[in-house]
């Protein structure tokens, strides 16, 4: 059957998302099936639609033998490579070729390897790479995620990268330079490339950092089959692990062109009571990746807030550190180690760290009824004083003072609001929390 079509002996068909599903998977291939293009039985298209006919063709085969739906499965999407499979072992985690986004034919120039590396941080790239495991993204060579990319090894590595298109591991190292095991950091990559099989026997991994001092198991971001996962694997993979060579991306960048803050420690007077930028926010989601996913309610974001204070303080506690090293604002120490994927992850079952003890020499709460409308007393002008100390004080126009007003309003509440609280919690008159944490 060499060079014959095997077309008319079988016709591929396609199961398409249901209608009437409304779950994340369902709702992503439907838009990724928005955006891509038609088979065109020509170029580059033609070629790419008889290998598909033909996989599929092999898994029809598989199941008229005997095999099932199991057999049928394997043809198309080996498993992922067994743990304790030997160094001969060989991956199967097969890869498509060169494309565009959502696969879209782009006039036969979709096989030119591209070599222009637009600037991302690491802590962007990791962080693609991780949207795709909270997505449960499906392995796949011939199909598209939502975002475009396919959904392969070398695509989910483009992806990570933001490429214009999804490469192979034969033309990833066009975008990256090669590097020594003692340099990787996190965002960068291990690739393994078999000239005996090109296609199905080569694989890409993203470095998220080691999991110990020996260096000898690290987190693994990959794309196999049945999905991404993000894992603790032995360096350099599970299979031929002399074979896999370390590289770093090009376009890495100590401020990317989406915004994302710069890997360096920013300084301290970014982060605690009345911060508001985007190092907070970049905080905020380097900690959830770590396991800090139960202080949020919302967000992370920009503004700074009691849920940011705890699960900093918990990262903190889960290092070992204790007393000052871990008060809950971010250090230079506390940053290198979210950047760069060291130490321990947040344990999910500790129990929440305590509030801060109050200050030694704090005043007593004078009670709510010395705050709100008409109040004329001196707890207010206490108040207002400590507000500004604080840095919540960009109401006032003048003051503050022992009259209430609602300049005094307006910074509780933005206080209020920088602890994480919303609502009624948050209303601008001050209760025996607000009261003790303003004052500690």
């Amino acid at each position: 059957m060499t060079g014959a079509d095997p077309s008319p002996l079988l016709e591929f068909v396609e199961v398409e998302p249901g209608d009437d599903c409304i779950c994340g998977g369902c709702n992503a291939r439907r838009r990724a099936r928005l955006h891509a293009a038609p088979v065109h039985e020509g170029g580059h298209a033609a070629a790419r639609s008889v290998r598909r006919r033909a996989a599929v063709l092999v898994a029809a085969v598989g199941t008229a033998m005997g095999g099932g739906a199991a057999a049928a499965t394997a043809a198309v999407a080996a498993p992922a490579p067994n743990p304790g499979g030997g160094s001969s072992a060989t991956p199967q985690n097969p890869q498509g070729e060169v494309s565009s986004l959502y696969g879209e034919d782009d006039g036969g120039t979709d096989t030119t390897p591209r070599t222009s590396a637009q600037p991302v941080t690491r802590a962007r790239i990791i962080q693609r790479a991780q949207s795709w495991v909270d997505q449960r993204v499906p392995y796949g060579m011939g199909r598209y995620w939502s975002d475009g990319y396919r959904q392969d090894c070398s695509g989910f590595v483009s992806m990570a990268w933001g490429l214009d298109g999804s490469q192979t591991t034969w033309t990833l190292p066009n975008f990256a330079e090669r590097i020594g095991k003692a340099d990787l950091q996190p965002g960068d990559v291990l690739i393994y490339n078999n000239p005996a099989n090109p296609q199905a026997g080569s694989h890409a991994t993203i470095f998220g950092g080691w999991t110990d001092s020996t260096r000898t198991r690290y987190v693994a971001y990959e794309q196999t089959a049945p999905g991404t996962t993000k894992r603790s694997t032995p360096y350099a993979y599970w299979n031929n692990p002399g074979s896999y060579v370390p590289y770093r991306y090009t376009g890495l960048s100590g401020a990317s062109n989406d915004g994302t803050p710069s890997t360096d420690f920013p300084g301290a007077d970014k982060f605690g009571p009345g911060a508001n930028n985007a190092y907070v926010t970049e905080l905020g989601r380097m900690l959830v990746q770590r396991g800090g996913t139960r202080f949020y309610s919302e967000g992370p974001g920009p503004q700074w807030g009691e849920a940011d204070r705890k699960a900093t303080e918990a990262f903190q506690l889960a290092q070992g550190w204790r007393g000052g090293e871990a008060d809950g604002i971010p250090g230079k120490d506390t940053w290198d180690y979210l950047v760069n994927g060291k130490g321990r992850n947040i344990d999910a079952g500790a129990p929440l760290p305590p509030p801060p003890p109050p200050a030694s020499g704090a005043p007593a709460y004078p009670g709510a009824d010395r705050f709100g409308p008409g109040a004329n007393n001196d707890s207010v002008r206490q108040l207002g004083e400590q507000l500004v100390r604080k840095g919540f004080g960009a109401a006032y126009t003048i003051g503050p003072g022992p009259q209430w007003g609602e300049g005094d309003r307006a910074n509780v509440q933005s206080f209020q609001q920088a602890q994480g609280w919303s609502g009624t919690d948050a209303d601008g008159y001050p209760g025996p929390e607000t009261w003790r944490r303003l004052f500690s």
